[in-house]
């Protein structure tokens, strides 16, 4: 039996959602995470004008009020030919997983979360990826170089696991997110679909498992 979860780094909704699922693995540690990444907007071209800014902020204000975390809006404002390409960032996720199987993966993409909304820096760019990516490994307790990151980064192996990452998550039907799901066998059953406190995911959590365990027993 486990979490999945399935997002993706430059989602504001995935980001105020990062939030509250440490606070659930927190309090259910039993329940081990995984993390597909979903891909949003995954070989994006589109450069981020006005009008992406704008639409963004609304966003960001109403995930701010849902989860309190910080934004960094004069910081968006200015910023001038952003490629909104979430391909890069998810792919570094993928690399922490393959460097380091057994660390807490999710500090891992809510570090590259803070860098994109709060320290505004160019998640689109190898070297800045692998530099946070190795940072938060290691202040996880798992050792790592951003030289060592880049080189999985880079890797054939790693691009194409970040894009089975995006085809699984289409596969469970899965377009928007953030989203929760728990494995419990070969099965998968929806937890949350969208942002939800922690809360309320536990709520779910242990709804799901009584239903389950109670279907078990009735067979």
């Amino acid at each position: 039996m486990q979490l999945i979860f399935v997002g993706d780094p430059m989602c504001s909704w995935c980001y105020g959602f990062g939030k509250e699922l440490s606070a659930v693995l927190q309090a259910r540690p039993d329940l081990p995470l995984q993390i597909v990444v979903g891909g949003l907007r995954a070989g994006g071209s589109e450069v981020l004008d006005e009008a992406g800014k704008q639409f963004r902020l609304t966003h960001w204000a109403r995930v701010e009020a849902a989860s309190g975390l910080p934004f960094n809006r004069e910081a968006l404002m200015a910023r001038k030919g952003f490629v909104y390409d979430t391909e890069p960032i998810c792919r570094a996720v993928v690399a922490a997983r393959n460097i380091a199987p057994e660390a807490p993966l999710l500090d891992v993409f809510r570090a590259l979360q803070h860098a994109f909304y709060v320290d505004v820096l160019d998640t689109t760019a190898p070297e800045t990826l692998a530099r946070v990516t190795a940072q938060a490994l290691t202040v996880a307790g798992h050792p790592a170089t951003a030289q060592a990151v880049l080189d999985q980064y880079q890797s054939t192996a790693t691009i194409e696991e970040a894009r089975e990452d995006f085809r699984k998550a289409r596969r469970w039907g899965i377009n928007s997110f953030p989203a929760l799901l728990m494995e419990v066998g070969d099965e998968l059953y929806s937890v949350a679909p969208g942002y939800r406190s922690a809360a309320e995911l536990l709520s779910s959590i242990d709804a799901l498992q009584a239903r389950v365990a109670q279907a078990s027993a009735a067979h």
